[in-house]
């Protein structure tokens, strides 16, 4: 009985964990949203961000949406259509598909691929259909979407973010 319990815990701490990383995601270039505001079926919006992270909403404009989360984005809308448009509009966005990250070197498919929040490494290579087998465990080094210039070192139980760069290099015998 013990052990069930543990077991039940542990399961809804990961997915409380995957739900606060999803609400810490930082919109950016790449990413596909989609706004809907219950019972308003024309106030629904797809949209690709592009560099600018400006989207076009009915009613409101461009809205720069890039670097917001998405409870953000919601907030935003729901000010801006409240009182003119509706009285207490019912406002959801969601990442219908999040920008890409980058793996290459000894990987067997290198790569762009979409990312997942909570992602580690050792995923983002099983997605590049795993390591070569030339491939060093050790010599793993990622490049952050924000600062491409600064090489780091990682391991495969690493976090990776979106627009990050994964490099695997080889091992020497």
């Amino acid at each position: 009985m013990n052990k069930l319990f543990l077991g039940l815990v542990l399961f809804y701490l990961s997915i409380l964990g995957q739900v606060n990383a999803q609400d810490a995601y930082k919109l950016g270039p790449g990413d596909k949203i989609e706004i809907k505001v219950y019972g308003q079926d024309d106030l629904t919006v797809e949209a690709l961000l592009g560099n600018s992270g400006i989207i076009n909403y009915p009613f409101l404009g461009e809205i720069k949406v890039k670097g917001l989360t998405v409870k953000q984005v919601e907030n935003l809308v729901i000010k801006g259509l409240k009182g003119d448009y509706l009285i207490n509009p019912n406002v959801s966005t969601q990442v219908v598909e999040y920008r890409q990250f980058y793996i290459h070197g000894e990987v067997k498919q290198p790569g762009g691929y979409s990312y997942q929040p909570g992602m580690t490494i050792n995923q983002a290579v099983a997605l590049a259909g795993g390591l070569t087998e030339r491939a060093s465990k050790e010599k793993i080094f990622l490049f952050r979407e924000d600062d491409k210039n600064k090489q780091l070192s990682a391991q495969l139980s690493t976090d990776v973010s979106p627009g990050d760069t994964i490099t695997i290099e080889q091992r020497f015998f």
